[in-house]
């Protein structure tokens, strides 16, 4: 290989943008025809991220060029292992003008920089760290906060996610704040100020919705190394002893499957009385007993929950007496849904909460609670209707 293939990593706690940012970002590619491709990071199971980038027009397209590392925080010592067997195969098998990796939002910057540090056939230009500004605000006080916490945990010898979130700032070459939409404009100054006082190096920029123009990328030299090779030396002990655990930081991850709708009024009282800011995400596909024809995608971040159309169940296409499409294509749908395990068709819930160790199954039973009963499903198929706080103008997922 001539030259090397520049690598920007997007990096950032749970919740703060960056799936937004990629999809973003490979849509761009496919429109002005640049060869990208992709590594991203899930560190559950579900691998919910995965699936969503994979949904994408060029990924749909070419499934090679993309990369799923899941299961594992791509900064332990399997996650780099992971990464290197994934980086291999897509230099072996394309020939890419750039190279995108999302971590998960546990996933500590340090590791993977020394890994490109030593790479040939990669140049590490962008070490991409978005941080929610929302969050920023309602938790540290505008970022003022947040290096007082962070010395509370060093004079207590403790290392939670706040040490995480300082960590990656001081790492990064690039600061993006996202969702500066959701506070006060005026008070964005504040936030900048407080995260120079972290990493006076970086460059600061807010970006709405993921918006970044993947020519600036191209704009990047390699990352400097030097910047950070004391910081590198001080902290490698620490990383070290943290490198076998695939989701450190007092993190847990629980999964749900269930073929079951969610009680809508169950599942709005479930949200405002159990989540709190120690539930750091929780993102999947499921569906409501009152809206049962669309597949909704499950976004929570801190105290903030989205809910975005997705898709459409086959099965709700079937039962639909207007649906609009052929005889012989409503047939093929029923030889696909005669396929599916559940009691109804296609429709199922997997969802990935991720949260403090200690509160973590509180959230998730309260939602497993929220799904209908037995009772409820005989009511449910004899057409009553449940009464449905959520907003009715959920947004349509699109790239």
């Amino acid at each position: 290989m001539d030259t090397k293939v520049p690598v920007i990593i997007l990096n950032g706690f749970l919740g703060s943008g960056k799936t937004t940012m990629f999809r973003n970002l490979l849509a761009q590619s496919k429109k002005k025809n640049i060869a990208t491709c992709a590594i991203v990071n899930d560190m559950s199971e579900l691998d919910v991220d995965g699936e969503l980038i994979a949904n994408t027009d060029i990924a749909e397209e070419n499934s090679s060029i993309m990369e799923s590392i899941h299961s594992c925080v791509l900064s332990s010592k399997k996650g780099i292992e992971k990464l290197d067997e994934a980086l291999h195969r897509l230099l072996n098998n394309h020939s890419p003008e750039l190279i995108i990796v999302e971590t998960s939002g546990s996933c500590h910057p340090m590791p993977l920089i020394e890994y490109f540090k030593e790479q040939t056939d990669v140049e590490l230009t962008g070490v991409f760290v978005l941080v929610d500004s929302l969050m920023l605000a309602h938790d540290y006080n505008y970022g003022k906060n947040l290096v007082p916490a962070m010395q509370r945990n060093l004079s207590e010898g403790k290392r939670d996610t706040v040490n995480l979130l300082v960590e990656q700032i001081m790492f990064c070459s690039h600061l993006i704040l996202t969702k500066s939409d959701r506070i006060e404009e005026d008070m964005l100054p504040h936030i900048s100020a407080s995260i120079k006082a972290i990493n006076p190096f970086v460059s600061t920029y807010s970006v709405l919705f993921g918006n970044l123009e993947i020519e600036s990328l191209f704009e990047l030299k390699e990352y400097d190394y030097y910047k950070v090779a004391q910081l590198v030396d001080e902290l490698k002990p620490v990383l070290e002893s943290e490198e076998h655990e695939d989701r450190p930081y007092n993190l847990a991850t629980r999964v749900i499957k269930d073929d079951r709708p969610f009680h809508p009024k169950r599942l709005w009282d479930a949200c405002h009385k159990h989540l709190d800011q120690r539930i750091y995400r929780s993102k999947g596909f499921f569906w409501l007993a009152s809206r049962d024809k669309h597949s909704l995608l499950w976004n929570q971040a801190a105290g903030g929950i989205s809910l975005e159309i997705i898709g459409t169940w086959r099965a709700g296409i079937v039962e639909d007496d207007n649906h609009g499409i052929s005889d012989f294509e409503i047939q093929e749908l029923k030889k696909l849904l005669a396929k599916e395990g559940g009691r109804f068709g296609d429709r199922k819930c997997d969802l990935t909460v991720i949260g403090d160790r200690d509160q973590v199954d509180r959230f998730t039973d309260a939602l497993k609670a929220s799904f209908l009963t037995d009772d409820e499903i005989k009511l449910w198929e004899e057409g009553v209707e449940f009464d449905d706080p959520w907003p009715k103008n959920i947004a349509r997922l699109s790239t």
